[in-house]
């Protein structure tokens, strides 16, 4: 078959000449790097979603091991291991109740506000153990609320172990503190303490007035399977619009119109600047020829 007989295909190339214009270079770069993003946004929530797992996983195998003596899990001034966390260990000894620690702005599970009371407990050893002992609701002030006091004497505790928190909110003023962590209360109260702190599982003796225990962490798998399917669907969706919109130009013929539109358009403005330069250069040439003649009529 000769180019005469494939006129079809010969169109069919030239048509797709509109790809080279700057309007759909730069649509094709835009959908490129939306497709991009959209991968690597869908690819960030799987990771999310097996760190997620992992995380469950260690909660879960925590929750129902045995609990173990503090020294076992903890050291003082090192931090929580990360399988570690939620871990219950047992110790005994006496709160420093004068070293009561208001940890703000939390709140419970049906979104009241409150403060959790954290409570230093001196071990026999000397070592002290940072104890969120539960939460009590407070109105929504700034006032240091009175809290229940804690067990007096020796004490036997109880508690999942938890990490350190991070930032500035960890900042201890005037025994209160945004979020916990045993590095600020150590040389708030002038104490050496365990890394990490414990949230409240049991005391012996039990307290006269019990706070509301720390809920334990869901083990769902939250959103991010089904967000990173999101993800990578916008981005399909963003490879299948190109493509899609490009077929229906080249179909319609819209990519040729305009084209032949933009060239018509440069050919007029051609035109156009060719004709002013002619009258230009004639109406120049005009004015040369009645100098000249006036010139020759005075000699």
């Amino acid at each position: 078959m000769g180019f005469g007989d494939s006129g079809i295909s010969l169109r069919g190339v030239r048509s797709f000449r509109f790809l080279l214009s700057r309007r759909w270079g730069l649509f094709a770069l835009t959908v490129v790097l939306v497709a991009w993003a959209t991968w690597w946004l869908g690819q960030w929530q799987f990771h999310r979603l097996t760190d997620r797992k992992h995380d469950n996983q260690v909660v879960e195998t925590n929750e129902h091991r045995t609990a173990a003596p503090i020294d076992d899990v903890l050291a003082a001034g090192e931090p929580v291991a990360a399988d570690d966390e939620w871990r219950l260990v047992t110790v005994t000894g006496t709160y420093d109740a004068a070293h009561t620690i208001i940890w703000r702005y939390r709140s419970n599970d049906d979104g009241a506000p409150g403060v959790d009371v954290v409570v230093p407990l001196v071990t026999d050893a000397g070592t002290t153990v940072i104890v969120d002992r539960g939460w009590l609701g407070t109105a929504a002030d700034d006032k240091r609320p009175d809290v229940p006091p804690p067990p007096a004497g020796r004490v036997t505790v109880t508690g999942y172990v938890r990490a350190d928190g991070s930032g500035s909110s960890t900042r201890v003023d005037a025994l209160s503190t945004r979020a916990l962590s045993s590095r600020t209360v150590g040389p708030a109260i002038g104490r050496q303490v365990y890394g990490g702190w414990l949230a409240l599982h049991s005391e012996d003796p039990k307290p006269t007035q019990a706070l509301d225990p720390l809920s334990l962490p869901d083990l769902g798998n939250g959103p991010h399977f089904f967000y990173g399917l999101q993800w990578w669907f916008f981005g399909v969706l963003a490879v299948f619009g190109f493509f899609y919109l490009l077929y229906d130009e080249w179909r319609t013929g819209k990519g040729d119109a305009v084209g032949a539109a933009r060239r018509r358009v440069k050919q007029d403005r051609d035109d156009t600047r060719s004709e002013k330069t002619s009258r230009k250069q004639a109406v120049r040439e005009a004015y040369k020829a009645a100098y000249e003649k006036e010139r020759a009529a005075r000699k």
